[in-house]
């Protein structure tokens, strides 16, 4: 059975036919024999005719009934009706409790569009709403559950940044500020760095003038605006277009993350390294990160590409903030995670006997620190380096099953530590004395986690304020 819609569309198109034949209701009612206000009810989508009638009205205005059939509106005025109606019986309206608009034929175009531009306000406004916390966890959780099917390998992307690096010259090494700029001359870029970008923006780019726009190194040579102006080119080598909603949005994050670091840490060069230390029984998340002259944090994620692919060793990394709780998270070796409700790990605080915690009581804090845990889920070895920033303090964290600990270096480490989260009894509940003994007489107000409160994607980027990025844009291209 036709919907209204599709009905609405053939009552328009024949209308259309109709008064291009010069008919009226009553006189091309009498020719396919019905009412003039039964055709009527066709028209305005309230009655579908039977295949007769329809045939007698083809012959009738000299056209064929697929012509009548076509799911396209017959003109501009049409479209903006069919769109209209599609709008007041969405939902959406529906909620508001207000009467429809009724469309009348001396009603100007102008009009409706005015009434078409608040609907598709509110619309817009209804698909922002929707994107709360829980969509955009499930959303951040569904990828993480694709990137560890998948070891958290991107080999197109892993060829795409090799075949770049190849072009600007690039052979071994720690990449250089020159070759990045020679890789954004390449895509048509120049780099320019500015003390007024937009607060919420980490680059600008120009696509018209040819332009990316990058802070000004707060450290000089550091890693992190090299990294940037790859993200801003990756966007471009990877057909990147506005995002539709947040998983999408999340998918591009990690593409152009994943670019930087194959550019920075190239597939082939690092495998050789990584191949050898395991060989030595050497690997070391702080060796490969001086190796390539990147943060500690750049080089553990980066071992997530690449270990269990090219090496055969599964294993896992955390990001952890000084409350415990966790920033990033990726594993493939079956190590007991807390999650939530909808399966997410971001925000979930780690169980304190991990040493991803318990290196923030270290007194040492430039090495890494080695330990091994005992958990539901097996024995695991892990390496922790703990850092600050503006934010607070944070550890990094890779880890391995017992039996994969034999290639990387602190495997004689004494340290051992015992989990049995989710257990309640191991960390989360109090000493029953120490309860007994302050029941009453204590009340702690809670810290609500920031990425409670963290903002969702709004406008045409998500996460960006667009009248400032036109403001900024429109300020350097006249200067």
């Amino acid at each position: 059975m036709p919907t209204a819609i599709e009905l609405s569309t053939l009552g328009h198109r024949i209308r259309h036919q109709r008064v291009s034949s010069g008919y009226t209701l009553d006189e091309l009612g009498e020719r396919v024999g019905i009412a003039g206000s039964q055709l009527s009810l066709i028209e305005n989508g309230k009655r579908e005719p039977k295949l007769s009638v329809l045939q007698a009205i083809a012959t009738a205005t000299g056209v064929e009934v697929t012509d009548l059939l076509s799911n396209e509106p017959p003109n501009r005025r049409a479209a903006l009706e069919i769109e209209l109606e599609r709008a007041q019986a969405g939902s959406v309206f529906r909620r508001l409790g207000i009467a429809p608009v009724k469309v009348t034929k001396g009603m100007p175009d102008e009009t409706i569009e005015s009434v078409l531009g608040l609907h598709r306000e509110l619309q817009r406004r209804e698909r922002e709403a929707i994107a709360t916390p829980e969509e955009a966890r499930r959303a951040n959780t569904e990828l993480r559950l694709r990137m560890r099917e998948v070891d958290n390998h991107l080999p197109e992307i892993e060829k795409l940044a090799e075949k770049q690096l190849w072009a600007a010259g690039h052979r071994t090494g720690a990449l250089t500020h020159r070759t990045v700029s020679i890789m954004a001359e390449q895509l048509g870029f120049e780099l320019i760095y500015a003390s007024d970008l937009p607060h919420s923006a980490r680059s600008v780019t120009d696509l018209e003038n040819g332009r990316i726009y990058l802070p000004p190194a707060s450290i000089p040579g550091g890693h992190g605006l090299r990294s940037m102006a790859l993200q801003a080119m990756a966007h471009r080598l990877l057909g990147h277009t506005p995002p539709t909603d947040y998983a999408d949005f999340l998918q591009q994050r990690l593409e152009i993350n994943y670019f930087a670091a194959c550019c920075l840490m190239p597939e082939t060069a690092s495998v050789a390294f990584l191949a050898q230390a395991k060989k030595d029984r050497n690997l070391a998340v702080e060796d490969f990160r001086d190796a390539f002259g990147v943060t500690h944090e750049a080089a553990g994620m980066r071992m997530t590409n690449l270990l269990t692919v090219h090496l055969g060793i599964p294993l896992h990394f955390l990001r952890v903030d000084g409350s415990g709780a966790i920033s990033r998270v990726y594993e493939n070796d079956g190590l007991p995670l807390p999650l939530d409700v909808t399966g997410a790990v971001e925000g979930q605080i780690v169980c304190r006997k991990f040493l991803a915690r318990a290196a923030f009581e270290e007194q040492n804090r430039t090495t890494e620190h080695y330990q091994y845990t005992d958990t539901p889920g097996g024995t695991f070895w892990c390496s922790t380096q703990t850092g600050t920033t503006t934010d607070g303090e944070f550890s990094i964290t890779v880890g391995v099953p017992f039996d994969d600990a034999k290639w990387f270096r602190g495997r004689e480490t004494p340290m051992r530590g015992v989990s049995t989260c989710p257990d309640e009894s191991c960390c989360r509940k109090p000493d029953p004395g120490l309860a007994e003994r302050w029941a009453g007489k204590a009340w702690p107000s809670a810290r609500v986690h920031q990425y409670m409160f963290s903002p969702l994607p709004r406008g045409a980027f998500p996460g960006v304020d667009d009248g400032e990025v036109y403001d900024f844009l429109e300020r350097h291209a006249q200067g």
